[in-house]
């Protein structure tokens, strides 16, 4: 396991510690900020390669799923002295009281399609590539993220880790990741008490949104700027599906 300390924590005039809500924010294509108190989580930030808007802040943490210019822009979330610390594949983290385990899967994002080659970054291959899946626990709180997952069969391993999740990151887009089809019954056996889709916003098919929340049954979900939530806010919850607006 990689251990990195400097804990941030925030405590009252009495002493007792201070438990901010986490702010979850979709930024488009798989790029999703956490924020909980001062420590700022960076998950597939897009490189400056890429054709995607990168960011506009400074992370502690920054997570990439797959190699990629469209999840790898590692350099693209630093800020002044802000350097985040860097996740880059399968293993155990533990940095500023953030336990991170990450998972060996396969994706088909950015191979070949339809006799066109589509330029890849260095390192990649036109027979699939890795995908890691992350888990993330902070405050009580236990998130996934499937990144640019390309199928619904998980590795057992991977499948004991996914018990009791908190909020599940979805990719939904199709073409080289998950169908919504194939999403929605992913999240069905998962089942996490929140869904928050990904990999709709500037990446994958236009309609894909719309035909992962018809077959959720949920075609009526608003979508909003962000997401504020604490652990006791997760009560109660089965499967609610939650639809970030894609912004900056």
């Amino acid at each position: 396991m990689i251990h990195c300390s400097n804990s941030k924590k925030s405590v009252d005039l009495t002493g007792r510690q201070i438990v901010p809500s986490m702010i979850i924010t979709y930024l488009g294509g798989e790029f999703v900020k956490l924020q909980f108190g001062d420590t700022v989580l960076a998950i597939n930030p897009p490189s400056k390669e890429s054709s995607l808007k990168g960011s506009r802040f400074g992370a502690d943490i920054v997570l990439s799923t797959l190699n990629h210019r469209d999840m790898n822009g590692f350099d693209t979330v630093s800020h002044g002295d802000r350097k985040p610390f860097e996740v880059r594949g399968a293993g155990e983290y533990e940095i500023q009281g953030v336990g991170i385990r990450g998972f060996e899967t396969r994706s088909g994002y950015g191979v070949e399609k339809e006799g066109k080659p589509e330029r890849l970054s260095q390192g990649e291959t036109r027979t699939g590539k890795l995908n890691t899946v992350y888990t993330i626990r902070l405050e009580g709180m236990k998130l996934c993220f499937l990144g640019a997952l390309s199928s619904p069969e998980l590795p057992e391993k991977l499948k004991e880790e996914l018990d009791d999740i908190d909020i599940l990151f979805v990719p939904i887009g199709g073409e080289g990741v998950l169908t919504p089809q194939e999403a929605e019954k992913l999240c069905v056996s998962l089942e996490p008490r929140l869904i928050i889709p990904i990999h709709f916003a500037g990446l994958g098919e236009s309609n894909a949104l719309k035909q992962f929340l018809k077959e959720a049954g949920e075609e009526k979900t608003e979508q909003q700027e962000k997401l504020t939530i604490k652990k006791k806010d997760l009560e109660g919850k089965e499967a609610e599906i939650i639809v970030l607006k894609a912004g900056q």
